[in-house]
């Protein structure tokens, strides 16, 4: 996990070197003030000689403005370390996450991936800069104040050596207590940002069912609990304060005990005994410090571990070492493919067996009954328009993803223009199977903003084309600024049926040789399904068209269909012929045409 974080520094190491030196300078002319404050002392104050009381006042002035500089150039230098850190840290998670495959967006999830660039960063900033400017103050401020004591009076630093074994061991004692309850406070900060998140983005769904108050309650809920566990926790870290301020007030009752005595034998002077004045709050100050750092860097290392997780992550689908870079046309093959979303681990061979049943059978019975498709052999020729109907859950979607290599099958193999998908380069692949997926999504920006997504260079008769095809040019033009009209954020200000008919055309500028069509009309009428059906038709007859749906009359024109139950194939044939021979595919046609239409209902 260090090793992974600290490469995230990347052109920001000067300034992470240039901190601690600064901040090492800024110590040491700190720590000479009260030295020289004990030479106006002695030798300008007790000898009434004003000479030396300007000329050491004139040394303090110097040493304060340099530690004033050396303050300030630090400053400036962690925040650019500790900024730019972030910045690396997040770019690094977000490029990765863009190599990574549904699957390992599945991993992480959506929400967690969001609270890992955002708090998680925020974090381990705080940490580093408080690495780079305090864990350099502190102990450099410990040993050479310690130093001083020393060098001033031996005897007297005694003092010094056992308030700090009395100060460290309480110390010890409530740190090793609150790093316990830091780790429990964050995950609570967790499921407070999931709650948080989870109610903005569903907010209309709130609103609509009435659950306010449900919600209101369920967020009170967490953030008591992190209430309750904060509280805990600062009431035992506030035990600091009054024990350094024991040790400190201890400390100084000593010193002038003890300092009396050894001015008064001429072992030490007045000025001195001032400096150690000094140096005990510095010594003592620096150990509170140092207990903080070590409070805050176990509050950052759940966040470096999370971070650290994003950024090693390894995408599943990657581009093999020599890719194919042309796809030849769209006929598609599906040869004994099977897929599960769960990764299982292969199974040897065993001799095995519980009651005469043998171990390897009874795992690959599990791994079957996992897998979300199974047996699955198709031939679709290019320019076939092919339809995919069944039930919910029964694979339709997942099927229509393996094509596009969103997720890679699990046994057998895809080709797409005759080449395994798993040999092609992705972009490639990618850019010529367009897909519009089941769940619509536009992006902040006009309307040809987000047509371009399919074609970056696309002109503006391009996007008319494509909107035209999808049915999509007639609500564009009602638009007051038409296609320089500005979408809202997830397309707030347009219906479903407008989202997905923009989907839609945003796939067509890609001039794909398959398209994709997963349930991407549902939110359209009847009607306007049809025409978009009839346009690809007739507009892109070399296409190859895969359109799933929930709806018959959204797939009886295809060339053929497949029926899809349970992640098996049932059926594969034309409209016709299916009525005549599979018996859910005639039950689908019967519920939707004479009855309510849900063909998902137990009868």
């Amino acid at each position: 996990m260090l090793k992974t974080l600290l490469k995230q520094i990347g052109t920001f190491k000067t300034a992470s070197i240039l901190t601690p030196i600064f901040i090492a300078l800024e110590v040491v002319m700190g720590v000479l003030i009260p030295y020289v404050t004990s030479w106006i002392i002695d030798e300008g104050i007790a000898d009434n000689d004003l000479g030396d009381v300007y000329k050491y006042g004139a040394i303090m002035l110097v040493l304060a403005a340099m530690s004033m500089i050396f303050g300030i150039l630090a400053g400036r230098f962690s925040a650019m370390a500790s900024s730019g850190f972030a910045r690396n840290l997040r770019d690094a998670m977000f490029r990765n996450i863009q190599t990574f495959s549904f699957s390992n967006i599945d991993k992480f999830s959506s929400s967690g991936l969001v609270t890992r660039m955002t708090t998680d960063v925020n974090n381990l900033q705080n940490a580093f800069q408080m690495l780079l400017r305090v864990s350099v103050r502190a102990p450099l401020n410990l040993i050479f104040s310690i130093f001083m004591c020393v060098f001033i009076n031996t005897k007297m630093s005694l003092i010094f050596v056992i308030a700090l074994v009395i100060l460290g061991t309480v110390l010890y004692l409530i740190i090793s207590r609150t790093v316990k309850l830091f780790t429990q406070v964050f995950k609570k900060y967790d499921d407070l940002n999931n709650v948080v998140q989870e109610n903005v983005s569903a907010i209309r769904v709130v609103k609509a069912f009435v659950r306010e108050d449900y919600e209101n309650k369920k967020f009170s809920k967490a953030a008591r609990g992190l209430y309750k566990l904060f509280v805990k926790t600062e009431s035992l870290m506030a035990l600091n304060h009054p024990v350094m301020m024991v040790v400190v007030y201890g400390c100084i009752i000593a010193l002038s005990w003890f300092g009396a005595k050894q001015i008064v034998s001429d072992n030490l002077t007045t000025g001195q005994l001032t400096s150690l004045f000094t140096y005990v709050m510095t010594i003592l100050s620096a150990l509170m410090m140092l207990s903080m750092i070590f409070v805050q860097l176990t509050m950052s290392a759940a966040s470096g571990k999370r971070v650290a997780e994003v950024i090693n992550e390894k995408a599943d689908i990657t581009n093999p070492e020599n890719p194919v870079m042309t796809v030849a046309d769209g006929s598609i093959d599906f040869e004994d493919v099977k897929f599960s979303y769960q990764k299982t681990a292969s199974c040897s061979p065993s001799k095995i067996e519980i009651a005469g049943v043998s171990i390897t059978d009874v795992f690959n019975a599990v791994r079957e009954y996992e897998y979300a498709i199974s047996d699955i052999n198709l031939h679709i020729a290019s320019g076939e328009t092919i339809g995919i109907i069944g039930g919910t859950g029964c694979g339709k979607s997942t099927l229509a993803m393996l094509i596009s290599r969103m997720y890679d099958v699990s046994e057998g193999s895809i080709k797409v223009g005759g080449v395994d998908v798993r040999d092609y380069d992705l972009e490639t692949l990618r850019n010529n199977v367009s897909m519009v997926l089941q769940k619509n999504v536009l992006f902040s920006g006009t309307v040809l903003d987000n047509l371009r997504w399919g074609k970056t260079d696309a002109t503006l008769e391009e996007c008319k084309h494509a909107c035209k095809l999808a049915c999509a040019d007639e609500f564009i033009e009602e638009m007051p600024d038409g296609y320089d009209t500005v979408i809202e954020q997830g397309g707030a200000n347009v219906s479903g049926g407008q989202k997905q008919r923009l989907c839609i055309a945003r796939a067509l500028l890609k001039n794909p040789k398959v398209l994709v069509l997963d349930d991407s009309t549902s939110a359209c009428d009847t009607a306007t399904a049809a025409s978009i059906s009839k346009a690809l038709s007739d507009y892109m007859p070399d296409v190859t068209k895969v359109i799933v749906a929930q709806r018959v009359h959204s797939v009886m024109n295809a060339n053929r269909i497949i029926v899809m139950d349970n992640g098996h194939i049932t059926g594969f044939d034309t409209h016709e012929n299916l009525l005549k021979t599979n018996d859910i595919y005639r039950e689908i046609y019967t519920i939707q045409t004479q009855d309510s239409g849900d063909f998902d209902k137990p009868k």
